[in-house]
């Protein structure tokens, strides 16, 4: 029986801000200056609610909750949707390539 694909990767772009706190440098080291700010999830809602309720504080990153800024959709929105397992990968994979970018990046 194939697995079900109703998960979503999704990327949200994280003020500057970010970059001050602490365990958000350490897991950056090196990072581009000039670089963006992300957080990469994953999740079994669309990526939409899920980004309502990190706002809200409802099972929520405190990166994304305080310095999230908008969904980038034109970063995860072609692999959408997939199994469980395939979105616990692209989840991994998509932080890789936004950190070989340059960018700094959360992954919970």
């Amino acid at each position: 029986m194939p697995a079900r694909k109703h998960h979503n990767v999704y990327v949200v772009e994280l003020d500057e801000a970010v970059r001050k706190e602490s365990r958000f440098q350490k897991a950056n080291p090196g990072c581009d200056p000039g670089g963006k700010c992300y957080y990469v999830g994953m999740t079994g809602l669309s990526p939409e609610e899920r980004f309502e309720n990190h706002k809200e504080g409802h099972k929520s990153n405190r990166y994304v909750r305080e310095y999230g800024l908008r969904l980038c959709p034109m970063l995860y929105e072609e692999y959408n949707p997939l199994s469980y397992s395939d979105a616990q990968e692209m989840e991994a994979e998509l932080a890789r390539i936004l950190r070989r970018r340059g960018h700094a990046v959360w992954q919970k």
